[in-house]
């Protein structure tokens, strides 16, 4: 495996033998003193080029990164059938793979941009200014992804959510609906507790702290009983397991709301939780696999 330096030095020499790239940014965890370092780091850079033109008409260009085991270009990727066709952008993107185990996630940005310039991501370590352009950059930080606090709409209106797709996930259970449950359990109140998760770390905190894409950091900010009830959270595709990690959830989620709604003087509808969690042990009641 190419080791950090080797891979810095090639993305370097890159930029400097090419005069359309006028510019090198690395962004991303290797940019964050907060994040362990590991080979599983992405190398996320951004060249500030003249011009995309010549890179459109040479897809090969990027063989020089060396021997890839996969390439996705989410920009031109198109997965959902019911979505329009994607729209050529202002930027190219490559996420490379390599069969020696890095990875470069390489983005491509017109110098003509220049509210990019104007705005760079906190994250954010200048490695080359070929006309200096970019100017004098705070030190990298990651206060781009601290918690931000929301508003009381914003509260109420997750918490509203989070009770009622608690509905569906039951509904599903009693019909024994899986990828239905899952979805609805994974993809939507998932989001919605990790959101009240957050809060709760950042009002704690004074906002001042990140938790990390989708929570990934929770063990680091949560108490040792909260960390073992989030993990209790996660289900298998067993159905009284489901019904345990769904009461789990609502137990959590419950009292993250409460403890965010007191310290940022907000008003929580303690109704709907106890309406909702009423239902749940009915319909609970009422399934044959809930033992």
């Amino acid at each position: 495996m190419r080791t950090e330096q080797q891979m810095m030095t090639l993305i370097l020499d890159t930029a400097e033998q090419d005069e359309t790239i006028r510019a090198v940014i690395l962004n991303g965890s290797r940019a964050n003193q907060n994040v362990t370092k590991d080979t599983f780091q992405d190398f996320d850079i951004v060249y500030a080029v003249e011009s995309l033109e010549p890179y459109r008409h040479n897809p090969a260009w990027i063989d020089r990164f060396g021997e890839r085991l996969i390439l996705q270009m989410p920009d031109e990727t198109h997965i959902d059938p019911e979505a329009s066709p994607p729209e050529e952008q202002e930027r190219i993107v490559y996420l490379m793979q390599f069969k020696d185990g890095n990875r470069i996630d390489l983005t491509l940005m017109p110098t003509a941009n220049a509210a990019y310039y104007q705005k760079l991501d906190s994250l954010s370590i200048v490695l080359l200014d070929k006309d200096g352009r970019i100017g004098e950059v705070p030190p990298s930080n990651d206060s781009d992804y601290h918690i931000r606090r929301p508003s009381e709409k914003v509260f109420r209106d997750n918490c509203n959510e989070f009770w009622w797709i608690c509905l569906n996930i039951a509904k599903g259970l009693r019909r024994e609906e899986l990828s239905y449950v899952m979805f609805m359990l994974e993809s939507i109140n998932r989001k919605v507790l990790i959101r009240m998760l957050e809060w709760r770390i950042g009002a704690a905190a004074g906002w001042g702290v990140s938790a990390g894409k989708m929570g990934k950091y929770f063990k680091r900010h949560l108490s040792p009983d909260d960390w073992t009830q989030f993990q209790a959270t996660y289900a298998s595709a067993d159905y009284a397991q489901m019904w345990q990690a769904l009461f789990q959830m609502c137990d959590l989620f419950g009292r993250a709301a409460k403890e965010v709604a007191e310290r940022l003087h907000f008003t929580y509808h303690q109704e709907e939780e106890v309406n909702v969690i009423t239902y749940l042990h009915e319909v609970h009641g009422l399934c044959d696999n809930n033992k």
